[in-house]
């Protein structure tokens, strides 16, 4: 393995471990005590828990351990190892945690705010989970097996099965606390998009101007990135121009735009958000 690949690998299982551990303080300090049933294995085990005698820290380990199995079945080698990681890593947090720090109740009287942290951490986890190629289990592995062996529309069926363990909250517990996962459900969704979007979050700049090398040098020798040049033409003026097409991280669209109102104030820049950039340098 390259050098660099090995960094790289390293780093990722190090945002691995830390987001699978914020996923387990959000859903075991959070989640489980205010029975908020949103989201996933987390979600059933709060729903069944009742039902047996075992808190549902074990319950998840039980469905996880049982998902794991499946998926090594029917998946094989495919089923992905950075997957088995977390989810393995989350179940043993949970178990630790319920060993270590049992909870009788849920940490303040205000069930709104922890509905907040229960959102969050985990949606947070999840996204950058998510964000690297990677997910902590769960229905997971049953949308991997799915998409593998049927032609089931796997975002509708992790919809509906999400939806189906929320709303059994309606049977299983009181209506506040139904309520609270119904919306923790759709908030859910919003935080981990959000969150990926603002991890990619880069700037495409578009600078207008008469004389490019200037502009690329600072690009190429500064910034460290790499620009295309168009020529171009004004509309009104009709006079010969060009366009730098750049993309760079927010910091380094902030440095261009003020070299570009010191060094070069006849130019135009137009900088645009942008989540997707995909290639050297950006997301792979």
């Amino acid at each position: 393995m390259k050098k660099r690949d090995w960094k790289r690998t390293v780093w990722e299982y190090i945002l691995i471990t830390a987001s699978t551990l914020c996923m387990a303080i959000g859903i075991y300090y959070f989640k489980f005590p205010n029975n908020f049933t949103f989201g996933g294995v987390s979600g059933l085990s709060v729903v069944l828990s009742p039902f047996l005698p075992i808190s549902p820290s074990s319950v998840n380990f039980i469905i996880n351990a049982l998902l794991l199995v499946l998926g090594f079945l029917f998946l094989g080698r495919g089923f992905g190892v950075r997957t088995v990681y977390s989810s393995t890593l989350l179940s043993m947090a949970l178990s630790v945690l319920d060993q270590a720090a049992p909870l009788a109740a849920p940490l303040t009287d205000e069930p709104l705010l922890e509905l907040v942290f229960a959102v969050l951490l985990p949606g947070f986890g999840s996204a950058v989970l998510f964000n690297i190629g990677a997910s902590s289990g769960g229905t997971d592995v049953v949308a991997m097996i799915l998409r593998k062996y049927t032609s089931v529309d796997i975002g509708r069926a992790l919809l509906l099965s999400d939806l189906l363990i929320t709303l059994s909250a309606f049977f299983v517990f009181d209506m506040k606390t139904a309520l609270f996962s119904l919306l923790g459900l759709v908030s859910k969704s919003l935080v981990v998009d959000n969150v990926i979007e603002s991890i990619n979050l880069c700037k495409a700049c578009q600078v207008v101007c008469r004389d490019p090398q200037t502009v690329c040098a600072y690009i190429t020798e500064k910034l460290h990135r790499s620009a295309t040049v168009f020529e171009a033409q004004g509309a009104f003026s009709g006079t010969h121009t060009h366009v730098v097409l750049t993309a760079l991280k927010p910091y380094q669209a902030v440095a261009l735009r003020r070299f570009i109102h010191e060094h070069a104030p006849e130019s135009f820049i137009l900088i645009t958000n942008t989540s997707e950039i995909i290639g050297n340098g950006f997301q792979q």
